[in-house]
């Protein structure tokens, strides 16, 4: 026992870290492990065998080693090995995790258990969509804390799957549900005001009962409301739906905006720079590039890790952006386009407008920095997101799925010049304050993460 005593001679708190194996979700999951890591835990953080080599690939492996209080571990998938550097079928992965995971993970922390080198594991923080880490929890015996990397909107929906098909609504009798209006229906939930089912987390969008996607999501959900949830948003973003769901799990922490907070507490002497979770390989020849440019005078462009855009699309995309230049004054400011990495989005040039797929991680990132969206969502929780950030956060606009290049240049025009865009600005530059005070001192975020820590997993 002696061996896993830190150095004032008490046993050092363990944390140990399972995200869903995709860059969306990842990507949260280590923000809030740097934040455990400045509080004094010891991490482990665990990643999939495929992904692991991905993370290898993309950054080295100095990307691995972690510290020596922060390290990374690996579990397998249950998918057949492959060797490719791209994200995987997502309801393959799905259907894998939630059959073949649970065993290699108790396994691994059994090993974490018994090693000299750690000390014993406290407590798991999970996924909300890997259950497995809370049922690994009860097998032996620390409490676990369920994140949920999606917005608590997009949660609420996945909670009405269950009454939407007991209601007969879905799955949906036939096809014809995408094109004779029946996705337009509004439909009555409480703290959501508004809302049709064309808004509602999309893997409601099937006609077959045994949907990998439609089950998954909606059991997982079921069994997220069983443990202590952690949203990444912060509480007047969300206030009505955080209501409701007050009703359905007393142990709800607010921690957000995750990227904002974590950079906060981001101490030098921690060197939490050495921990990197990206999966790819980043070109940062861009940057050169906008820091030529003018503050705020960039179209950030960014579809996220998963999005499929057929070519006639981005070509579609790329047109409406080149025709929407627009110049002003004697300066001849103008407005620039260029498709840039993720780090890209930090530059100043790009803080006048975001067009985004309206994953949450990036939802909440420009919440954080006061800038307005163009929404396209793909799936999943994107299409809710989007609902809300056009009209109950009134910081966007949505194109048509199937897009043209006139509507992108008319929109990207509105948002530069218009009183609809100007007005979308002025709200998200609120935002961007009240993002601000929450992850401040006494802020309602960084008050509920201290109360994370002390009542549900004892530290402190």
């Amino acid at each position: 026992m002696c061996s896993k005593m830190c150095s004032t001679g008490s046993t050092k708190s363990h944390a140990t870290f399972l995200p869903y194996p995709a860059q969306g979700h990842i990507n949260p999951l280590m923000q809030l492990a740097k934040l455990f890591h400045s509080r004094g835990f010891h991490i482990t953080f665990v990643n999939s065998e495929f992904n692991h080599r991905r993370l290898i690939r993309s950054r080295g492996e100095d990307a691995v080693k972690g510290l020596p209080d922060f390290r990374f571990e690996t579990i397998p998938d249950g998918l057949p090995p492959s060797d490719s550097d791209a994200t995987q079928s997502i309801p393959e992965l799905c259907d894998s995790i939630r059959r073949t995971c649970l065993v290699p993970f108790l396994e691994l922390l059994s090993r974490l258990n018994s090693s000299p080198e750690f000390p014993p594991v406290t407590c798991i923080v999970s996924d909300g969509i890997m259950s497995c880490g809370a049922k690994a929890g009860q097998v032996i015996g620390v409490p676990c804390v369920q994140f949920w990397t999606s917005s608590p909107v997009s949660f609420w929906g996945y909670l009405q799957y269950k009454e939407l098909i007991e209601r007969g609504i879905v799955p949906f009798k036939d096809e014809q549900y995408l094109s004779d209006g029946t996705l337009e229906m509004s439909i009555d939930i409480p703290g959501m005001p508004n809302i049709r089912l064309k808004d509602i987390p999309s893997f409601i969008r099937t006609t077959d009962p045994n949907d990998i996607m439609l089950n998954f999501v909606m059991e997982e959900s079921q069994e997220c409301l069983r443990s202590p949830i952690i949203f990444n948003t912060f509480d007047e973003l969300d206030k009505q739906v955080l209501q409701v769901l007050a009703d359905k799990s007393t142990n709800i922490y607010t921690i957000g905006p995750l990227a904002s907070l974590s950079r906060r507490i981001n101490k030098p002497e921690i060197q939490h720079d050495w921990l990197n979770s990206s999966l790819w390989k980043e070109d940062t020849r861009c940057i050169e590039w906008l820091n030529t440019k003018e503050p705020n005078s960039v179209v950030y462009v960014n579809y996220g890790s998963i999005t499929v855009m057929s070519n006639h699309h981005l070509k579609e995309f790329a047109w409406g952006l080149a025709n929407s230049r627009v110049h002003g004054g004697n300066k001849g400011k103008g407005l620039h386009h260029k498709l840039v990495s993720p780090t890209a989005s930090a530059v100043p040039s790009c803080g006048w407008l975001f067009l985004t797929h309206c994953g949450w991680n990036s939802v909440m990132e420009a919440v954080s920095e006061g800038v307005p969206l163009i929404c396209w969502p793909f799936f999943a929780d994107q299409q809710t997101n989007c609902r809300y950030s056009c009209t109950t956060w009134d910081i966007a606009m949505e194109i048509n799925p199937d897009v043209k290049r006139e509507e992108v240049e008319t929109l990207v025009r509105e948002m530069m010049e218009g009183n609809n865009g100007q007005r979308k600005r002025q709200q998200a530059m609120e935002w961007k304050k009240k993002a601000k005070a929450a992850i401040s001192s006494g802020g309602s975020s960084l008050t509920n993460f201290d109360r994370l820590i002390k009542e549900t997993l004892h530290h402190g």
